[in-house]
């Protein structure tokens, strides 16, 4: 599903990723590690095409990422799902239309997008709370607003920047359990993150970054 050969990463002198190779199948979960400044957010931003490798090769569901041109970057992103730290939801809209907004995008009709809000709000847990806006919801809520947004399209792949980096313990529980079902009905996950006790209390690969570099897999 997810594979990169030799893959580097320059900001000027800076290396962010230095010669990275690893493959992810299809239906895996892993967790990509590490201290801050490693490599992490980079290597999701080059998976989503936020940001192009200064070198190698990057393929996602079988397309080189790293030759998309900007027309083609849409096409791409349709089967990626990307949840952020920081919840990145549109204040003054609700969470049906904020879950919705991906779908708004492909021109799906109204009526079939308010089937599939609601079905995804159901599976992580907000049925009901549609007409709510964010900063009526809790930072636990606020963030399942954003995994449901992520999943409402069935992309094949979730990415996870440090999903929990805002939340308490048992918010960061319910957040993984979510991301965990995602992965049961056969999504590829990747998460970010430097938690150790929640990658123990749900254990998976991790892929450890140090210096841009790729330490263990």
């Amino acid at each position: 599903m997810i594979r990169l050969y030799h893959v580097h990463k320059r900001y000027g002198d800076h290396e962010a990723l230095v010669d990275v190779s690893v493959q992810v199948s299809k239906g895996e979960f892993a967790y990509v590690t590490g201290p801050s400044g490693a490599g992490k957010s980079t290597l999701l931003k080059l998976l989503y095409g936020a940001e192009r490798p200064t070198s190698g090769k990057l393929l996602v569901g079988g397309v080189d990422a790293s030759k998309l041109n900007q027309r083609q970057l849409p096409f791409l992103r349709r089967n990626i799902g990307v949840v952020f730290q920081d919840f990145k939801l549109i204040e003054n809209r609700t969470v049906e239309d904020n879950v919705g907004l991906a779908l708004e995008v492909l021109g799906t009709e109204r009526g079939d997008i308010q089937r599939r809000v609601r079905a995804v709000l159901n599976v992580v847990g907000l049925k009901g709370k549609e007409g709510r806006l964010p900063l009526e919801l809790s930072g636990g809520e606020q963030q399942r607003v954003a995994v449901a947004r992520a999943i409402v399209n069935d992309p094949a792949v979730l990415l996870a920047d440090e999903p929990t980096g805002n939340l308490d313990g048992a918010m960061a529980i319910e957040v993984m359990e979510i991301l965990m079902a995602v992965n049961l009905r056969g999504t590829t996950v990747l998460v970010a993150t430097h938690d150790a006790g929640l990658m123990e209390r749900f254990p998976h690969r991790g892929l450890r970054f140090e210096g841009g570099r790729l330490v263990r897999s």
